[in-house]
Parts: C-alpha cells; sequence; structure tokens
C-alpha cells in the first residue's frame, strides 16, 4: 500500500507576494482552475481581508474538488481567539481548511511580537482550537520553525505541540527564511516525528534562498512528512517558494517517491503541465523559463552531434524521462555544431523523411553554418531551420509574395498636446495572383505607441485573404534583439517567439543592418511555418 501525500499549492497567497506580481480578481479565478484540473488537494486562496481583491476572491471562489483554504495568523496577545478581528475575518471567508501562521522561533516571538513565549504558546493553542471548534480543518503554519529549532529545539516543540493537541490537522514546518540545507531538514523532520507529531500530520513549506527548495521538500517527504507546500513555477518571496512544476513530476516518476507515495495528480493531469506553467507565465507577461526542469523549452534539447546520433537509437541515452509525459517536447536544435544525425533527427521531427544518403544534407548544413556566420542563429529558432530545410529540399509551399512594404515613425502631439510616437506600416502581398495591400498603426487600445515592429507585425497579418482563418489565432509572446557585430557595420539579429491558440509554441529569426528588416523577416517566417504545419493549401 502507497501511502497518500498531500500537495498544497500556495501560487495565490504566498506566490502572489513575489516583486512586481499582483493577481486581479479574473486572474485568481482562472489560477485556481487550473490547479483544479492539475489535481492539488489544497488551494490557498489568500488572506481574506488583507486587500480587496483576496477578499472578492473568497466571495467568488470558483467551485472545485481540491479543498479551499483560508490563511491567517494566530491571534494576538491580550484577546481572545473568539474576540480578534482578524481571525475572524479569516473564518468568515467560509472555507473548509484554515491555515494560521504562528511563531516558533524564540527570537522572533521576544523580538518581532514583543510578547513572552508562553504567551505565544497560548495564542497558537487557543487559535487552532477555536478554528476546531467553528468546524473547519486546521493547519499551523510553523513560521522560523528550523531556524528555531537550531537555537531552542524545546521551545519550537513545545509551539508545535501546542497547535497539534489543539486539534490540527497539519504542523507545516516551514524553512521560512530559506536557508536550511536538505540534511538538516531531514535530521529535524525526523525528531518532530519522534517528538510524537506523526508524520501524516506534518507538513513542509521551503522558500528556495539557497536554490535548495525542492531538494529541501523531498528531504521532508522521506523522513515522513506527507504535506508538500508549493507554488506554481517556483513563484514567491525573494528567491521563491518550492516549485510544484518540478516536485510534482519528480514525485510521481522518480524513486523512492513513485513506489511508495501516492497523490491526487493523475497521468492525463501531468501530461497537461507544461501547459499548466505556461499558463501562469502568459498571466505575468514573462516568457517562459527555457531551463526549467520538465516543463522549459530546452528541457529536452540536444544540440551536440553525438547527443542527437545516441537519441536516434534509444532517447533513454539522454533523456531522464520521456517529454510527452508532461507535455514537453524533444527538440534537435541546429547549429554550426550540428552534424547530419541532429540534421535528420530535426527533419523526420517536422515529418520531412530524408535518405541518409542524400546529398542534399550536406548542402543544408553548409548552409546552416554559412548563415549562422553572418549571424543568424538556428537552435534558438527551430522553425526558421525547418523553412530552410524545406526551401532546399523543394518543399516549401509558395503561399504568398511580399511585393513591398513601408515603416514610417511620427513624433507629434496628441489631444493633451502631449509628444507622442506613431508607428505606422503599410505591406503589400500578391495571393494567387491578386494584390493585398494592408496598413495598420502601432497604437494600443490605452492610447500608447507599440512601436514600428508591432506597426509591421499587425499589417503583414491583418488581410492575407484565403489564409486569415489559419493565422487569426497567431499571436507575438517574444521578442528578443541582439547586435551580433559591432561598429558602424552592425548586424542585428531578431528571434520572435509565435504561439497559436492549440499551445504550440515556435521561434523565428531574422537577420539584418536594419532593426525592421531583421524583424519582417522573422514574422515572415512565423506565419510561414504556421500555414505549413496546419496543411493549409497555397491560393491559386
Amino acid at each position: 500500500m502507497r501511502e497518500r501525500l498531500y500537495l498544497f499549492d500556495t501560487t495565490l497567497r504566498d506566490g502572489q507576494q513575489t516583486q512586481s506580481v499582483q493577481f486581479s480578481l479574473a486572474e485568481k479565478q482562472q489560477i485556481a482552475r487550473s490547479l483544479d484540473m492539475l489535481g492539488v488537494d489544497y488551494i490557498e486562496g489568500g488572506w481574506p481581508g488583507a486587500n480587496p481583491t483576496d477578499s472578492d476572491f473568497f466571495r467568488d471562489r470558483p467551485q472545485t474538488r481540491a479543498t479551499f483554504t483560508a490563511f491567517g495568523m494566530t491571534k494576538r496577545a491580550g484577546r481572545s481567539a473568539e474576540n480578534d478581528d482578524v481571525l475572524a475575518a479569516v473564518l468568515d471567508a467560509g472555507t473548509p481548511a484554515v491555515c494560521l501562521v504562528g511563531k516558533t522561533h524564540d527570537f522572533h516571538v521576544t523580538t518581532a511580537l514583543g510578547i513572552t513565549l508562553d504567551e505565544n504558546v497560548e495564542n497558537i493553542r487557543a487559535s487552532i482550537a477555536h478554528v476546531v471548534a467553528k468546524g473547519r480543518e486546521a493547519m499551523l503554519d510553523a513560521e522560523h520553525f528550523f531556524d528555531g529549532y537550531k537555537a531552542n529545539p524545546g521551545y519550537a516543540l513545545e509551539c508545535l505541540h501546542a497547535g497539534f493537541t489543539a486539534g490540527a490537522r497539519w504542523i507545516v514546518l516551514c524553512d521560512t527564511n530559506g536557508g536550511t540545507l536538505p540534511e538538516d531538514v531531514f535530521e529535524i523532520t525526523r525528531a518532530v516525528i519522534a517528538s510524537g507529531i506523526p508524520g501524516d500530520h506534518l507538513g513542509i513549506h521551503c522558500h528556495d534562498d539557497t536554490g535548495n527548495a525542492v531538494a529541501n521538500s523531498l528531504a521532508s517527504v522521506r523522513a515522513g512528512a506527507r504535506q508538500i507546500q508549493g507554488t506554481l513555477n517556483g513563484l514567491g518571496e525573494r528567491c521563491g517558494n518550492a516549485n510544484l512544476v518540478s516536485l510534482i513530476p519528480t514525485l510521481l516518476l522518480k524513486e523512492p517517491f513513485r513506489s511508495t507515495l501516492q497523490t491526487g495528480i493523475t497521468a492525463e493531469a501531468l501530461a497537461g503541465l507544461v501547459k499548466t506553467s505556461r499558463m501562469l507565465d502568459d498571466i505575468l507577461n514573462r516568457v517562459p523559463l527555457r531551463s526549467a526542469p520538465y516543463v522549459g523549452a530546452s528541457a529536452f534539447a540536444h544540440k551536440a552531434g553525438l547527443h542527437a546520433s545516441a537519441i536516434l537509437k534509444d532517447p533513454s541515452t539522454y533523456e531522464h524521462i520521456d517529454p510527452a509525459v508532461v507535455g514537453n517536447a524533444r527538440v534537435i536544435p541546429m547549429s554550426n555544431q550540428a552534424g547530419q544525425s541532429n540534421l535528420r533527427a530535426r527533419l523526420a521531427a517536422a515529418g520531412i523523411e530524408v535518405a541518409p544518403n542524400d546529398p542534399r544534407l550536406v548542402g543544408i548544413l553548409d548552409q546552416i553554418k554559412a548563415r549562422e556566420d553572418e549571424g543568424y542563429a538556428y537552435d534558438g529558432a527551430q522553425a526558421s531551420f525547418e523553412l530552410l530545410a524545406r526551401r532546399a529540399l523543394g518543399l516549401c509551399p509558395d503561399f504568398f509574395e511580399v511585393k513591398r512594404y513601408r515603416v514610417t515613425v511620427e513624433r507629434r502631439k496628441n489631444k493633451y498636446n502631449q509628444m507622442i510616437s506613431l508607428s505606422e506600416a503599410v505591406v503589400v502581398v500578391k495571393i494567387g495572383g491578386e494584390k493585398v495591400m494592408s496598413v495598420s498603426d502601432s497604437m494600443d487600445d490605452d492610447g500608447s505607441d507599440r512601436g514600428p515592429v508591432n506597426a509591421l507585425s499587425k499589417a503583414l497579418a491583418k488581410d492575407l485573404g484565403p489564409y486569415q482563418a489559419c493565422i487569426d489565432d497567431m499571436k507575438l509572446v517574444d521578442f528578443k534583439v541582439r547586435i551580433t557585430h559591432g561598429g558602424t557595420e552592425a548586424v542585428t539579429r531578431v528571434i520572435i517567439d509565435s504561439e497559436d491558440g492549440q499551445g504550440r509554441r515556435w521561434s523565428t529569426v531574422g537577420v539584418s543592418p536594419n532593426i525592421v528588416d531583421a524583424s519582417f523577416e522573422a514574422l515572415l517566417e512565423a506565419i510561414q511555418w504556421k500555414l505549413i504545419r496546419d496543411r493549409v493549401v497555397p491560393a491559386e
């Protein structure tokens, strides 16, 4: 029999404490629904009464299978739990579970709270007992526990037992400052269990200030804790919290956790992990971390020819799991380090079958190396590589021809007598023998100028006739510029990441001394790749 391990997500509370992050009500609702679909057991929605958005969220939270949890603090000294208005606000949120933070480090009790050690213990006991009396599932977040245990183990344990004997379902050991290392987490968790608090009542909450939040969480679970707290993409204060996106597949796929523990995450939900991770990045308007474990775009990328050759024979030679298990995909990048093994693997992934001895393969490799010498970078622009290879193999359809384009930038005063910039682009394309002209500007809905590349992108995608329905769900998600040669002969490289409604993300590259020309090349290739992948038939 495998033991049950519970996953507690605090993205909406601890994650929202990330610098520059502030979720709207609609965003909190979207994240909560995604977490529920993922299969976490607890969703901590925030601190009721702390701000209007959190209060509104608890009043209008989505219906979920996961247990909704409200966060707050233990009662203040000098008043009863029944008469503490802050504690009352947490209970008034009406959630099935309540998590209260309580001090367990004597230094913080006397310095930060300015009360006696005994008063703090009573605050914990009375607060948990009050939550239990109200029929809620009670949890104690033992703040600064690991630091407190090292300084005064007797007192730190006394605080835990005050909450446990008062009826807390979970006692959560918090590495609040994020400075504890895995060996200490393991030993101290074992000591807590030996003191009389069972592992199936213990949780772990780690911060990532030494980069060990995931390792610390796993160490505590190995020691016997049976609840893990964390956030999507490791969001959180300072350096972040334990990353559930890394923890979940590790727990489900790696030993000893896979064979000894059971979670509420199904194989189907695990296959949507990449989508869930990117959903949060989209909300935050952040570019997904390419090197993120399991879900990053480079997590299963094999650039070296030696690696690619081995991958073709058996993917397990350089992959610790099948990328499809978490919703990711294998990538064989193309670069000036590439060999024919990389090339054939990448072509096969694109659905292009070429015989190993096809003389055109050498030509493609030579062309890649020559173009990278000019400033192109195909290891980060897989869609542009595919188009290059298709052209060399005679497999690239002619969807339309760009006859000309023009971009202008104007400085002028608006109706408020403020100087503003306005970019305008004109694109003329020929589709099936007919010319089409599109005009667009860079003005956003809020009246701000988004620049000449934005205007060009909007004009290019504004009217492509028979192809319009295919490209309407495209959006530009990242735009990277690099100067590859300095001085008066500078060359600009632009890499654009695009995404469509099917969740596909692809990268294209353009190079030119003119940043607008480089951008247009990358924009054009993004549309061409999308049309090919959607099997669109060229207009006649």
